[in-house]
């Protein structure tokens, strides 16, 4: 037999630990540790080392559990059908490797089909109807026994007294998920804020705390729902058999079903719809967490039966995850083409918001000491727009024994230079002029899409160029050969020679890009495009005072200082001389007709874009003569897209607009 490694043994039994603790705090205190996501992933990990070392599995583990511990203060009442909670899946392979388990279980697999359901995110409620009278309701709690909550559950409008039928069955047993609308969320935690209370965490916390009341009267204040997802009838003379069948029975009686369910032949199908519940969810009242997909048929679920915590005839299919927890592996230092310096956590790869990272950001020093972030540690992560995830938290209950405070470096990891951090400032810099990170940084910034725009001159290229020592400033970019372009790697002639084209093109770029390009600190695209507005060549804006600088709206002490001091370097003068003479655009166009292109055409924005905030994107395109709308409809000529642009994307997918990038809009701009 294999010894188990010390530091598996500690993982899992710090695993458990933290689960547990979790556990208690949720279901007991009301009080949550932490994000309902972040559990899931400790729990799987927690599973897939258990899988790995089954020797290390012991009664006391929270994968060995169906629920939790009750709330001490509510009578617990054994349900009379076990309440199971149902097993994840995390991506379309995962769903295909259910599909392939259940099926294997049949010995002969008769027709059959899928229904799908969203899957809310609230608390699972089992409710009792005797005679067709609401008699008692209770919470999933261990899926054995529950906690009653029957009066509770009465003042939920949702949730009929009495049912709408004609000779009940002795016994019905409704299940389905209580939840908070989001506009009722949003006005509880307002109502707490003013009263000094805590702010519940999200709608699931705050159904569940709810729900947990000793007050009816509080409980009546908060306008919970209920939506009724299954029913099971003690009687000889049922003949609902299959799940659609129930969904329908359900409404005749009088429940609130979730109109969006529907059925599917097969899991391709099934991905259309996971598609696009995964954009258009963002849309809903209500918060849903995934999608329920089970099999329509009750004679198979019947077959299939159930695992210890599980029905096998049903899976939970779960949204790409915007936090995820993971493992710091590195941290290194990147230098950026202003010198900043900035922490970078390298991790375990992992899925996130559906796509695999690697790498997040620290932010800066006073980030890494407030974290006490180390390597070994597991760690939150979140995605929320950015391009770059950020380490949120560290979960120090599973910090290995090992670990050592980490230390930000004194020198430069790039130049060796002694790394400064200027007064008032929390960003460290290195303030060599010759770091090639600064170099590196700015020549890609200058061939970026928002800036010159120059096709071909990437990172890769940039630090092949670099390498070679073919270019020490941006104005050498112009001064290069088809033929030395050609001798890098990977190159070759055809490549060289769009490369030279893509150069000799961005000479035509605009004033406004120019000056975004050359990257003055804290002058983004929009404060270019008011600096080449009102200053009409690159001599005035040298010769531009602060206090004249100061008083342009838009401008500010901040950027007009920061424009000031770049032009008292005298390398930003020489580098400024030599664009002049490689004849780059430095002077305003005079324009005949200011409003050009955008003239009466209208604009929606969605997503993050790379560079413009977007009140800056709505102002230029203002500026140019567009309007900007909030919604999408056959009325607007563009949609302006960024990162995670959600549903507005696909809606003007089906109009058939035209869907533009930032890149693309400054063009358009440019050319008005």
């Amino acid at each position: 037999m294999l010894e188990i490694p010390l530091n598996i043994i500690e993982k899992i039994n710090q695993l458990k630990t933290t689960l547990q603790s979790a556990s208690y705090a949720y279901y007991v205190l009301d009080n949550p540790l932490m994000e309902d996501v972040i559990y899931d992933q400790l729990y799987r990990e927690l599973q897939e080392l258990e899988n790995e070392y089954p020797s290390l599995i012991t009664l006391d583990s929270p994968t060995q559990r169906v629920g939790d511990k009750l709330n001490s203060q509510l009578d617990s009442v054994k349900h009379n059908i076990p309440l199971y909670s149902l097993e994840n899946a995390f991506n379309f392979n995962e769903l295909k490797q259910w599909e392939n388990r259940w099926q294997k279980q049949l010995e002969k697999i008769t027709e059959f089909n899928y229904i799908c359901e969203l899957k809310i995110d609230g608390s699972a409620i089992a409710l009792t109807y005797e005679n067709g009278i609401f008699i008692r309701g209770l919470t999933r709690g261990d899926g054995i026994t529950g906690e009653d909550i029957t009066n509770n559950l009465r003042t939920i409008h949702s949730i009929p007294l009495k049912l709408n039928i004609d000779n009940p069955p002795p016994i019905i047993e409704i299940r389905g998920e209580a939840f908070l609308p989001l506009q009722e969320f949003n006005r509880i935690n307002e109502e707490r804020e003013k009263n000094g209370e805590n702010l519940f965490a999200n709608p699931r916390n705050a159904t569940a705390g709810t729900l947990r009341q000793l007050d009816p009267n509080i409980v009546s204040q908060r306008k919970l729902q209920f939506f009724a997802y299954n029913s099971y009838l003690f009687s000889k003379n049922a003949n609902i058999t299959t799940q659609k069948e129930s969904l329908n029975f359900l409404q005749e009686i009088g429940f609130l079903v979730n109109p969006n369910y529907q059925s599917f032949q097969n899991l391709e199908q099934i991905k259309q719809y996971l598609d696009y519940w995964e954009i258009e969810r963002k849309n809903l009242p209500y918060m849903t967490d995934g999608v329920v997909v089970k099999i329509n048929q009750f004679s198979l679920q019947t077959e299939l039966g159930f695992t210890q915590k599980f029905p096998r005839w049903a899976i939970a299919v779960k949204y790409p995850a915007e936090e995820v927890t993971t493992t710091v592996e590195k941290i290194t230092i990147n230098v950026g083409r202003t010198g900043a310096v900035t922490p970078m956590a390298i991790m375990k790869p992992v899925q996130i918001a559906g796509t695999t990272v690697q790498r997040a950001t620290l932010h800066n020093s006073d980030r890494v000491q407030e974290l006490d972030i180390r390597v070994g540690d597991t760690v939150i992560i979140r995605k929320a727009g950015e391009i770059i995830p950020e380490v949120v938290e560290v979960i120090k209950d599973l910090r290995p024994s090992n670990t050592h405070p980490y230390q930000m470096p004194s020198n430069c990891p790039e130049c060796g230079s002694t790394l400064l951090r200027p007064e008032n400032e929390i960003v460290t810099r290195c303030v060599n002029s010759s770091c090639p990170a600064i170099l590196r940084g700015s020549l890609i910034h200058w061939a970026s899409r928002e800036a010159m725009d120059i096709r071909g001159l990437g990172e890769k290229v940039v630090i092949s160029l670099m390498e070679y020592k073919l270019v020490k400033s941006i104005a050498d970019i112009y001064k290069l050969t088809s033929f030395q372009i050609a001798d890098l790697d990977r190159m070759g002639d055809k490549s060289a020679q769009k490369l030279i084209t893509s150069i000799e093109d961005s000479k035509k770029q605009s004033f406004s890009r120019v000056l975004y390009g050359l990257g003055i600190r804290y002058v983004g695209a929009v404060n270019a495009q008011i600096l080449a507005e009102n200053f009409s060549n690159i001599d005035n804006l040298i010769q531009a005072k602060q206090e004249n600088l100061e008083a342009i709206y838009g401008i500010g002490i901040e950027i007009a200082s920061s424009v000031v001091e770049w032009f008292k370097i005298p390398e930003n003068i020489i580098l400024i001389q030599e664009l002049k003479s490689l004849n780059l655009n430095l002077e305003t166009k005079n324009n005949t007709q200011k409003l050009g292109n955008l003239a009466n055409k209208t604009f929606v924005i969605t997503g993050t874009l790379p560079t413009l905030k977007r009140s800056e994107a709505k102002k230029l395109i203002e500026n140019a003569g567009g309007k900007v709308n909030n919604t999408i409809s056959t009325k607007i000529d563009y949609l302006v897209v960024g990162e995670d642009s959600g549903s507005k994307l696909e809606k003007a997918q089906k109009l058939q607009l035209k869907i533009i990038t930032e890149s693309e809009l400054l063009t358009m701009i440019d050319n008005s």
